[in-house]
C-alpha cells in the first residue's frame, strides 16, 4: 500500500489538477502545483490537522503556481523546482523560500515517504515529473493520451520526445499518470495503457513526433 496518500482538485478554468500529498509524518503536507483556488488547498490542510510544508512545481507556468503566493502568506513553505527553471522564476520574490534540485533528486517527507524528481524537459527546460509510490505526478509533460505542447518560450520538441521515449520509457508499465490538466474522459491511467492509446508515444522517430507535435494548432 503507497505510504504517501494523494488528493486531487479539479481547478480554475484551464481545467488543472492540483494535487495534495499526505505522508505519514503528520507534520508535513506537501501540494504539487497550486494554482487558482488556494483557499481551497488550505482549507483541506485545515482539515487535516497539518502545516503545509512543501510546495514542488512541475514547471514554471502561471497556471500552476498562481495560488503560491496565498500559500506562502499562510504558511513557511519550502518551493522545490529543477534548478533550471530559476531564470522564469527569479523575479517572483520566492527565493529563499526556493529549493533548487538536480536531476534525480528527492525530497524525503519522513520515515519510508520519498518523492523521486525525475527531470523531463521538453515543455519547458525544468519541466519535472514526480514518482511517489508507483505513481507519476506528471504536469504538462505527459497527459492522457496527449502530451504538452513545446511552442512556448522555452520549448523544445526533441528534448520532449526524450523526455517520453528514453526518461520515462524506462518506468514499470503500471506506473499510474497522475497528469496536471484534467483534458481526458479519465482523469489517470498506467503507463502501459498510455503506450498503448497516447498518440504521441507511438511518434518513436524524432523528427515524426516533431512533426506531429509541432503541427499548426488550430
Amino acid at each position: 500500500m503507497p505510504q504517501i496518500a494523494i488528493e486531487r482538485f479539479a481547478l480554475g478554468p484551464m481545467q488543472n489538477f492540483v494535487y495534495l500529498l499526505v505522508p505519514p509524518a503528520k507534520d508535513r503536507l506537501v501540494v504539487v502545483d497550486p494554482a487558482w483556488q488556494p483557499e481551497i488547498i488550505l482549507a483541506r490542510a485545515q482539515a487535516l490537522g497539518r502545516p503545509l510544508t512543501d510546495i514542488v512545481l512541475t514547471h514554471h507556468h502561471a497556471d500552476h503556481r498562481n495560488g503560491v503566493e496565498a500559500i506562502l502568506a499562510a504558511h513557511p513553505v519550502r518551493i522545490h523546482v529543477q534548478k533550471t527553471e530559476l531564470p522564469w522564476l527569479a523575479d517572483l520574490g520566492w527565493r529563499g523560500d526556493l529549493v533548487l534540485h538536480e536531476p534525480g533528486d528527492r525530497v524525503e517527507l519522513g520515515p519510508g515517504a520519498t518523492l523521486q524528481l525525475i527531470h523531463t524537459p521538453g515543455h519547458t527546460p525544468g519541466s519535472q515529473c514526480i514518482e511517489c509510490g508507483g505513481r507519476l505526478l506528471t504536469g504538462d509533460t505527459l497527459f492522457i493520451d496527449g502530451c504538452g505542447r513545446c511552442d512556448l518560450p522555452g520549448g523544445d520538441p526533441i528534448k520532449m520526445f526524450h523526455s517520453l521515449f528514453t526518461t520515462l520509457a524506462a518506468l514499470p508499465g503500471a506506473t499510474t499518470v497522475l497528469p496536471g490538466h484534467d483534458y481526458a474522459p479519465v482523469a489517470e491511467a498506467t503507463l502501459d495503457e498510455q503506450r498503448i492509446s497516447n498518440p504521441y508515444l507511438q511518434l518513436r522517430q524524432a523528427d515524426d513526433f516533431l512533426r506531429y507535435r509541432m503541427r499548426p494548432r488550430t
